[in-house]
């Protein structure tokens, strides 16, 4: 069997056990090439055809290799674990982090608009001070600090452990000088004001909690739930967001498929929507201006 047969083997099982993507990957495909590449050691970005063809050692594997990489696929269709779990890393806009149960999976659509330079253009300034509210492992703080290199970055969360795992992230790429992590029930403790925050928080009503796939039950209730309507922590914060702004800051908000329900909560709010590969309907922003204007005028 060589390498690119072996994919294909692994992504019949993942198919076949109707294991759910979505944490990294968004189809058995690329599940089971991410699967059978980090289990081998292999870049992941390396091209499977290629090496299957002419790589000697690649175009016939051994026992081993093949055992090893089944040892994994059936643990995680029998856990049902998100893949990252079991590797304990996940990528985003290519860039590596560790993650483990303590927090959420990485992979908000956030950090494709801020690696993108969408969020730039939208400012019109490279920020001084960036807030992370709900920073989990801390991906989105990482990335913003890592994009923006002179940028100043604050990670607030309620969850102690998932904080844990932020600060292994923080130390892994380098940022620690830069990056101050706190725990913090909302904004309670976030400190001055901010050029701009992003926030992808808890907002799965309760009834898709209860149907959502093994897979996601795996993660931190806490970083998925958010009351009967997923609203309650948007409405919670989103009514103190411009006293933490500049005059000319910004929120960038995640809202999944929930944009109707905000809409609904908040009709007069002059939302503008950020393109992702998911469509235009999932992540918005909102000037301080307009933060103000709303939740200030009787």
């Amino acid at each position: 069997m060589n390498l690119l047969a072996l994919i294909e083997h692994v992504q019949g099982l993942l198919d076949q056990s109707q294991v759910h993507t979505g944490h990294g990957t968004l189809n058995t495909h690329d599940e089971a090439h991410w699967l059978v590449f980090w289990r081998l050691g292999l870049p992941l970005d390396s091209d499977a055809l290629a090496l299957s063809t002419n790589e000697p050692v690649y175009q016939s594997l051994s026992d081993e290799h093949i055992q090893t990489v089944l040892e994994l696929t059936n643990e995680r269709i029998q856990s049902r674990k998100p893949l990252a779990y079991l590797t304990q890393e996940a990528w985003l806009q290519g860039v590596p982090f560790y993650i483990d149960e303590r927090a959420i999976v990485p992979r908000s659509l956030i950090a494709e608009v801020l690696c993108s330079g969408s969020i730039e253009f939208v400012l019109g300034f490279e920020p001084d001070r960036v807030l992370d509210l709900c920073t989990g492992n801390g991906s989105l703080a990482v990335l913003s600090a890592l994009y923006w290199p002179n940028t100043s970055v604050e990670g607030l969360d309620i969850s102690a452990a998932a904080l844990e795992v932020a600060h292994i992230n923080v130390l892994k790429h380098d940022v620690s000088e830069r990056i101050a992590l706190r725990e913090s029930d909302g904004l309670d403790a976030a400190q001055g004001l901010y050029d701009l925050i992003v926030c992808n928080p808890p907002y799965v009503p309760l009834q898709s909690m209860k149907a959502l796939p093994l897979e996601y039950q795996k993660e931190p209730d806490l970083a998925l739930a958010s009351g009967t309507d997923g609203m309650d922590f948007i409405r919670h914060v989103l009514p103190l967001m411009h006293h933490h702004l500049t005059p000319r800051g910004h929120l960038v908000l995640e809202v999944g498929h929930e944009l109707p329900t905000l809409v609904k909560l908040y009709p007069q709010l002059p939302w503008m929507t950020l393109d992702t590969q998911l469509g235009d309907d999932q992540v918005l922003t909102l000037s301080a201006q307009a933060l103000k204007d709303y939740f200030e005028t009787p």
